[in-house]
């Protein structure tokens, strides 16, 4: 059992940066490929950011490539979400997740534990 609480949400300005932290409690995170989702209202939950148990496979959605960074300390139980050049369409509650698979995956169904959420919110 994995348990995943997220941080680091807020209200910022178009141009600025965010980081999100996803803490996970459990032994088994160091073996498991983790993923950010994000959810805007009326819409569907969308892949964000994956990366693989030791990450060193690493993939984005189109729309944050070149502008987020995901990256874990296994040390530490975490995975991170560096969020840069935020827009207003990046506005969403942002939800990570976690597989018992060591790969990460696009696909939200593959995931088998997930965080409450944090609300990101940017302002134009």
């Amino acid at each position: 059992q994995v348990q995943l609480v997220e941080s680091g949400g807020g209200l910022v300005q178009a141009g600025g940066s965010l980081r999100l932290s996803c803490a996970a409690s459990g032994r088994t995170f160091s073996s498991s490929g983790m993923g950010w989702f994000r959810q805007a209202p009326g819409k569907e939950r969308e892949f964000v950011a994956a990366i693989s148990r030791l990450g060193a496979s690493i993939s984005y959605a189109d729309s944050v490539k070149g502008r987020f960074t995901i990256s874990r300390d296994n040390a530490k139980n975490t995975v991170y979400l560096q969020m840069n050049s935020l827009k207003p369409e990046d506005t969403a509650v942002y939800y990570c997740a976690a597989r018992r698979d060591y790969r990460g995956s696009v696909l939200y169904h593959e995931y088998d534990y997930w965080g409450q959420g944090t609300q990101v919110t940017v302002s134009s």
